[in-house]
């Protein structure tokens, strides 16, 4: 008989939602990593600690109040990096005991270390002392993560030139910045920074940021960086950073060159897969260190499971709780209904930005008929009382069915808004179930009931025409 019945390696959202599900059965499970990174990438370099910035910068800088009490108002002057990790390193340090606590309640074996295979169904923990210990388990979990990818021709020095993790760890607010990469990460701190009274360029080979998102939402939020002293090169790659004594300089395929006291590349992410020893176990990984996997989440080996980051998209945390359950119901025949196929997404600039379903344009070039509609902050009660003349919400709407197609939200909250369309659209409804709803007031929900006026009104209107 193996020593588990499941062994998973990274205790990251998708291991550990994978292992305490397999203990939940009744089975014996154990988890692999290094004790000081407990809960993975997620809590102490990614999610987390990003999200819990971002909330600091918020508070400290006043930004959301700026509306009310000017826009010279500051809760703090001169914001200092201990001001921004006080609160950080505090989260952080509560979520490890809760993690800790969570596998400790579900008696779940903690192997202190990182693993890698010697064959398909055992490995190897190394301690940081450099002790080995020999595992074997019936089922396998690869959890591992990602890591920030690091181009060749770029010299990091976690000081000057940093990725979306060193950042972190910086000494001080730079006056100045260049983020290299408009994806998700690489917005959201280019946002945070820039609340901060950081200069900002961002620099993106593409023509545009966020190209996933709605078109007008993105704009949106293009504005109002903008309106921040953002600056925005699209279609520019970056050919060389120089480090000099006194900051970066930063030189553009196209002959341009600025100058900032750092820069931060946001590059997409490297999958935490060299260390594995994959081949012994019949396993390979792309060049990106991503492990493909089937519907259930089974490698090319049966009993060897992926989840997570290490997959690829959509390598969100929330996605990684629900595949990592999935893998383990799946390991013991357990009936799941796996994920759906509507999963909101939440990006954490300032402000957020979040939605669920299709957009404008995929449903133009799929040729489906939609009409829009719209309810701004501004003209909610609620928008004036906390100051966000920003915001929006966006419902897209079937004229036929009056199903919802998708919804967008920018503004305050926004990650957290989504969810009440989430439920209307997975649960099958319409458009009327908002019209006649009954909203608290005065909240921001209530952009729901005035957005589906809106688009109950234009489809009335061409009905009325139509007959």
């Amino acid at each position: 008989m193996r020593d588990f019945d499941i062994l998973v390696i990274g205790s990251g959202p998708g291991g550990q939602k994978a292992a305490i599900a397999a203990a939940k059965l009744g089975r014996r499970a154990a988890l692999v990593d290094r004790a000081d990174r407990l809960g993975g990438v997620s809590l102490h370099t990614g999610t987390i600690p990003s999200k819990t910035l971002r909330e600091a910068v918020l508070y400290l800088t006043g930004l959301n109040q700026r509306d009310l009490y000017g826009q010279s108002y500051r809760l703090k002057e001169d914001i200092t990096v201990a001001d921004l990790t006080a609160r950080t390193q505090h989260v952080v340090g509560r979520e490890v005991d809760v993690v800790r606590s969570q596998l400790s309640r579900n008696r779940i074996t903690v192997l202190d270390g990182t693993g890698r295979f010697l064959d398909e169904h055992t490995v190897a923990v190394t301690d940081a002392g450099g002790q080995e210990r020999v595992v074997t388990a019936d089922n396998i979990v690869i959890a591992t993560g990602t890591r920030p990818a690091r181009p060749a021709s770029v010299e990091f020095d976690d000081r000057t030139v940093m990725d979306s993790d060193s950042v972190l760890n910086m000494e001080r607010v730079p006056r100045s910045m260049v983020i290299v990469g408009a994806g998700v990460i690489g917005m959201e701190y280019a946002s945070m920074f820039a609340a901060l009274g950081s200069r900002i360029t961002v620099v993106e080979q593409r023509d545009a940021m966020l190209d996933f998102c709605d078109a007008e939402i993105v704009e949106a939020l293009r504005y109002h960086l903008r309106d921040l002293a953002v600056t925005f090169r699209f279609g520019e790659t970056v050919a060389a950073v120089e480090r000099h004594e006194h900051g970066t300089l930063t030189v553009l395929a196209s002959g341009k060159k600025i100058a900032a006291d750092a820069v931060m590349y946001s590059a997409g992410r490297q999958g935490l897969t060299d260390g594995l020893g994959l081949d012994r176990a019949g396993l390979t990984a792309d060049k990106r260190g991503r492990i493909a996997v089937d519907g259930s989440y089974r490698t090319a080996v049966p009993h060897i499971y992926a989840v997570g980051d290490v997959i690829g998209f959509p390598a969100l945390a929330a996605t990684s709780m629900e595949q990592g359950r999935s893998a383990a119901y799946h390991a013991f025949g357990e009936p799941s209904h796996g994920l759906q196929d509507l999963q909101p997404i939440g990006i954490y600039t300032i402000p957020e930005i979040s939605f669920i379903g299709q957009t404008e344009d995929q449903l133009t070039d799929a040729s489906v008929p939609f009409e829009v509609g719209v309810s701004r902050y501004r003209e909610l009660a609620r928008g004036q009382i906390i100051g966000d003349a920003h915001g929006m919400l966006k419902l897209l709407v079937s004229p036929s069915d009056r199903k919802l197609l998708g919804v967008h939200c920018f503004g305050t909250g926004a990650t957290e808004l989504i969810h009440i369309g989430h439920a209307v659209m997975g649960c099958g409804g319409t458009v009327d179930y908002l019209v006649d709803a009954v909203f608290n007031y005065p909240t921001l929900a209530e952009s729901y009931k005035v957005a589906a006026l809106d688009v109950t009104n234009r489809i009335r209107q061409i009905d009325r025409l139509g007959d």
